[in-house]
């Protein structure tokens, strides 16, 4: 003996509860909304000047969207931006360890992350961009000395002289390397070149 089980009466058209107009949170493409909101902003106000509740308020989403994919202001601009890096795993690597070799850090970190063809590409077009347009390399400069620069020297007690001087010291070497191609900085071995620039970047450092 079977058992009919009841219908469940169609609720008529006038009573159907109809959503709310407006993006969906979590949609497909929110995510991408919201870098393009935030290239926005970020070019219009800098990286200071920018927030989290602006950007959000330009991409019409709640704030807690903002932090659920990009955690905070710094890694919504490294996505924005295409950096291959986020500073708040990038820095506490750099701290990690003994003082007296942290200049050995920088330079392979850097030297080893570059060598990836992909994110050699992400550095050298944020670098192009930053020759070029004056609203990026303000941005950028705001960045690195606020995300980058200004953490490590805090972190190291030095003067955030000696920290800028350590990281152009590095920004030459990528851009002799790879944008100029000269030889035979450009196809020597990276642990070639960290023999040679990590006691001169563990100087600066140092004082």
């Amino acid at each position: 003996m079977t058992t009919e089980v009841p219908k469940v009466p169609e609720v008529p058209e006038s009573g159907r509860r109809t959503r709310r107009p407006g993006r969906r949170p979590g949609a497909a493409d929110t995510r991408g909304e919201i870098l393009a909101a935030a290239r926005r902003v970020f070019a219009e106000k800098g990286f200071d000047k920018a927030t989290i509740r602006g950007i959000a308020r330009e991409a019409g989403v709640d704030p807690a969207l903002l932090h659920h994919y990009f955690d905070n202001k710094e890694g919504m601009f490294v996505a924005a931006m295409e950096f291959p890096a986020d500073p708040s795993t990038v820095v506490p690597m750099l701290l990690a360890g003994p003082r007296e070799e942290i200049g050995e850090r920088i330079v392979r970190f850097i030297l080893t992350m570059t060598a990836d063809p992909a994110a050699r590409e992400r550095v050298l077009g944020v670098m192009r961009t930053a020759m070029v347009n004056e609203q990026a390399v303000g941005m950028i400069r705001e960045f690195f000395g606020t995300a980058i620069l200004g953490r490590v020297a805090e972190a190291l007690g030095v003067p955030p002289l000696r920290t800028e001087a350590a990281f152009a010291q590095m920004f030459g070497v990528v851009m002799i390397r790879y944008i100029l191609g000269m030889e035979p900085m450009a196809s020597v071995d990276v642990e070639e070149l960290v023999a040679l620039l990590a006691p001169t970047v563990q100087r600066y450092l140092d004082g």
